[in-house]
């Protein structure tokens, strides 16, 4: 299976429509799909939810209104250098937690260590090949009892779910990427979910400047109407793709990889990345060859997430449509 984009070549048309009242209003940012866009990923992900050209843009406003300039933001090795990069960016000190091989999200048992020795103002999240972290409750419980921001990078968890709950709702915020290898994807983009009303509107006016007052520090992280509109059709198709990605799985791979990362009761993927823990013929890599410690240059123990590197692959599952 080559890799496509997850995009249905049925929506072409609605996308060229949208696209043509674009060129029609001549409002080419900040105008009627953009919006749209905000009020559909809101209705999935049940947040109120604002478009950014990038994850980044949306993280740096997230990290910049929680203050950690200074202090300790704890984060998992195992993701995509973004994360820790978004912490250096915010001028806050970068402490790294192993992973577990389970799920090879952040583990629980090593950030309850990190937080006894580090005492974070802040702890990055990530939702790894498309599920929800495994021990996510534990972790929003034990961060609302220490006061520390818990906040959700999202980037590959389109479409998935915990016995319905969405990710981005356990923590602070949740972040999401909608660069052109994800389930969903604008090109480039991103969105920021959260029910924090303050978070909202300081964000809203990182993306812009800092308009109208310019009290904010912000620059331009604004999203075209053109990929807004995109937006629109995708999150609209987003059920359609998971649903196919999963029926696929469940017929064709998962009888084959049975040693692979299984999820629990009631998890749904978005199926971004299909993950088993056998060298495999034809595999799309990894999810990430290097843990960020080592590309880094940092000498953490990090025990898992050096074995989570050297042994898991990826088998290619990418929507076809009908």
């Amino acid at each position: 299976m080559r890799f496509t984009i997850g995009f249905d070549l049925d929506d072409r048309a609605r996308v060229h429509r949208y696209w043509d009242e674009i060129f029609d209003t001549q409002q080419w940012t900040e105008s009627k799909f953009t919006a749209l866009f905000e009020e559909r990923w809101a209705s999935w992900n049940g947040l109120p939810s604002l478009a950014f050209s990038s994850w980044s843009g949306a993280a740096q406003a997230a990290l910049e209104y929680y203050k950690v300039q200074g202090k300790t933001v704890l984060c998992p090795s195992n993701t995509f250098m973004a994360t820790p990069l978004s912490v250096v960016k915010a001028g806050a000190r970068l402490e790294f937690v192993d992973c577990n091989r389970e799920d090879l999200c952040l583990s629980f048992e090593d950030l309850k260590r990190k937080a006894d020795k580090f005492r974070p103002a802040a702890v990055w999240v990530v939702h790894i090949g498309g599920h929800i972290a495994f021990e996510i409750e534990e972790i929003t419980r034990f961060c609302k009892e220490r006061g520390i921001v818990l906040l959700e990078d999202c980037a590959h968890a389109h479409g998935a779910s915990w016995n319905g709950r969405k990710p981005g709702t356990w923590g602070a915020a949740g972040v999401y990427s909608f660069y052109a290898t994800k389930t969903i994807t604008l090109g480039e983009g991103g969105i920021l979910a959260t029910a924090d009303p303050g978070l909202l509107e300081y964000a809203k006016r990182s993306r812009n400047y800092g308009k109208p007052d310019y009290v904010v520090p912000g620059q331009n992280q604004r999203i075209t109407e053109f990929g807004a509109a995109l937006g629109v059709v995708q999150v609209d198709r987003l059920p359609d793709i998971v649903a196919w990605k999963k029926a696929y799985a469940e017929k064709h791979l998962d009888p084959r990889y049975p040693n692979r990362v299984k999820f629990p009761a009631g998890m749904v993927s978005g199926y971004y990345k299909y993950i088993v823990f056998d060298p495999i013929e034809k595999s799309t890599g990894k999810v990430y060859d290097q843990p960020c410690h080592r590309i880094m240059g940092r000498d953490d123990a990090l025990p898992v997430s050096d074995w989570v590197a050297k042994n898991h692959w990826c088998v290619p599952l990418y929507y076809k449509g009908e």
